[in-house]
Formats: structure tokens, C-alpha cells, sequence
């Protein structure tokens, strides 16, 4: 099951966080009204035949679907893939992933600009809003299997902060003022 909590400012490492003694956890409902980020519990074992990651899909209008491995065996160019997962950034469309193997940290913005940390394991299914600034790093096991899924074709290029001037930031900042609904 997903852990959520607000990071501290002062660690040099944000993968060598210590995740057994947070500062603040926050459910997913309260990091939905803080950052748009949506979650979904699946089982890692019959998601393939339980009919619930379809429906998603079909509810959402996911229609493209790809899997990634990150690990140092099996990730081309695995050290400078990391450091640019772990660049802050922003989409304009939204990052939908599903845990199907390993863990890892998403990490998020709120509207205060502080850091919130989402934990993933098998069966969580995270939904990044387009224009939110994010990043992502393995934990210290140095291994996930994730699904990756859009509406139509991929779209892979990130933003990097600062892009404050781009429509999706604005519009994303407009619904977070506004509360996500």
C-alpha cells in the first residue's frame, strides 16, 4: 500500500531518506486535494485477469500500454536515466504508472512548493497531473518493473523547472487554486 509524506529540506540524498520515521504522512485523499495526484490500488498478481486495470483504462481512455524495467542490468544508459527521472520536471499529459514489481519514490510539489513523497510498490497505479512539477528515483533496492500508459501516443519530452510560462502549468496551478475535483 502506498505511503505518502511531506520530505524534509535538509537531506543531501533524497534517496537515502529514511522512510521509517517520516515527518507527516498524508492519505491519498489529502494528497489528492494538495496536488491532483491521483491513486489506485490493484492486486500485482491478477491485475491481468481481475478486470479492474481494465476498467480503469477503459474509463480513462488509456489506449497505449509499454512496460519499463529499471535496473542497472536492464536500463541502457541506467545512471544518466536516473539523473534525468530525478530532475525536477513537468509533462503536459498526465504520468499514469503501475507497480508491477520493485518499489520507488514519485515526488511531487504542492501548492506550497514543499516536497511530498510517494512511495510505490507492486499493485500502486499513481496519475501525475499534466503541469505538476515531479520527479522520480529508484529506492535503494535499484529496481522497479513499471506499466506505463496514455490517451493516444506517448508523448515522452519532459519540461524541466523553470517552465512557469507553459499553458499546462498554468492551467494545472488554475485547478489546484481551484481544488481538484
Amino acid at each position: 500500500m502506498v505511503r505518502v509524506w511531506y520530505m524534509t529540506n535538509d537531506i543531501i540524498d533524497q534517496r537515502l531518506e529514511n522512510h521509517l520515521d517520516p515527518p507527516s504522512y498524508l492519505t491519498t485523499d489529502e494528497l489528492y486535494k494538495s496536488t491532483g495526484v491521483e491513486f489506485f490500488l490493484l492486486n500485482a498478481k491478477t491485475y491481468d485477469v481481475d478486470g479492474v486495470l481494465d476498467k480503469i483504462r477503459k474509463d480513462r481512455g488509456y489506449n497505449y500500454e509499454d512496460q519499463i524495467t529499471c535496473s542497472k542490468e536492464c536500463l541502457p544508459d541506467y545512471e544518466n536515466k536516473l539523473k534525468s527521472f530525478f530532475t525536477e520536471h513537468l509533462h503536459t499529459d498526465e504520468e499514469i504508472r503501475f507497480i508491477v514489481d520493485g518499489s520507488g519514490y514519485f515526488d511531487v510539489r504542492d501548492g506550497d512548493d514543499r516536497w511530498i513523497r510517494i512511495e510505490v510498490v507492486p499493485g500502486d497505479m499513481i496519475v501525475i497531473p499534466s503541469g505538476i512539477y515531479h520527479r522520480f528515483t529508484l529506492d535503494m533496492k535499484n529496481y522497479v518493473i513499471a506499466k506505463r500508459y496514455f490517451v493516444g501516443e506517448p508523448v515522452w519530452l519532459p519540461y524541466n523547472r523553470p517552465s512557469d510560462e507553459m499553458d499546462v502549468r498554468k492551467n494545472y496551478l488554475r485547478k489546484l487554486s481551484e481544488g481538484f475535483k
